[in-house]
């Protein structure tokens, strides 16, 4: 084996410690329930002051995170520009269109089409960062394709479909997927949590002021199904999940992202399905297949020649 593919392997072999694997077992686990656990909280109550309220709830969790962690909240003045621009890529249209989504779709169906982010990512790394996109990620790119039609087709060929949800999701996935590839890339030497915490509270803002303007006459007080959606999200998501994925992101390869992806939309259909009742069609179970296929021929590392 070449010296530059042992120390690649090297570097896999030390990425994935015990550490690691934890976080991306529980960030598996809590981002993959949480699909109908929003479905949940956004049935009967506006989508942006769900959104609004958990994040506004989660701010000071992280922060609290960052004060017993000893991380500074401090970001010199030069580097505001830049953590916008990351926010607005990993956060604010995100968070806006998916959550909308979710409440026009089923759980299961809008973690399938959200998770088509390491897709875009392998084509946006390929056709706009010069990342090499081996051959058979190719495949996986049109298996993924393929699967988004099949939703697709069936949103549209059904009274009670909505293909703009679909495509909500789609823009939602695509533009994440844009935010993840800057992260990686940031020349920001600022902690993660410290850039997690203001893209965070930054987002806060923007989802109070886009309720304000499109769902102000819907306000309401939750209820308790939806306040327990909210404190899970506030909590789980937004105090833990976000930071650990901003950290998976920024500082490991690809691969270990992908043990995470892979599996997540997988959880969000079944307990979808167990949980709430929401009937799977031949297309969902298609379309799970041909991601986790999409997902592993894009991302899944293949041992390099000696």
């Amino acid at each position: 084996m070449s010296l530059s593919a042992q120390k690649a392997d090297n570097h896999l072999m030390q990425a994935l410690l015990p550490r690691q694997w934890i976080i991306l077992i529980l960030l598996t686990l809590i981002w993959g329930i949480n699909w109908p656990i929003m479905k949940l909280g956004v049935t009967g109550y506006p989508p942006l002051a769900f959104r609004a309220l958990s994040i506004t709830l989660g701010v000071p969790v992280l922060g609290l995170a960052l004060w017993r962690m000893k991380v500074p909240f401090r970001v010199e003045r030069k580097d505001w520009t830049a953590l916008f621009w990351l926010a607005v890529a990993n956060m604010f249209v995100w968070h806006a269109l998916i959550i909308v989504a979710v409440s026009k779709l089923s759980s299961g169906r809008a973690a399938i089409l959200g998770y088509t982010m390491p897709i875009f990512s392998a084509i946006l790394g390929a056709t706009v960062f010069g990342d090499r996109l081996r051959p058979r990620a190719w495949g996986g790119v049109a298996a993924a394709a393929l699967g988004v039609a099949l939703l697709l087709w069936h949103e549209l060929t059904q009274l009670a479909g909505n293909p703009v949800a679909v495509m909500m999701a789609l823009t939602a996935a695509a533009v994440w997927a844009l935010g993840t590839q800057n992260l990686r890339r940031t020349p920001l030497t600022i902690p993660t949590l410290t850039i997690s915490f203001w893209m965070t509270a930054m987002t806060a803002v923007v989802m109070i002021v886009l309720s304000v303007l499109l769902e102000r006459d819907r306000w309401a007080m939750p209820s308790g199904t939806s306040w327990g959606s909210i404190l899970f999200n506030a909590v789980m998501i937004f105090g833990f999940a976000h930071a650990a994925w901003f950290y998976l992101a920024r500082t490991l390869p690809p691969v270990a992202s992908t043990l995470s992806v892979m599996f997540i939309p997988i959880l969000g259909v079944f307990s979808g399905a167990w949980w709430l009742g929401e009937v799977l069609h031949w297309q969902d179970w298609t379309a799970v297949v041909l991601m986790v296929v999409a997902i592993a021929s894009v991302l899944w590392p293949s041992r390099k020649p000696a």
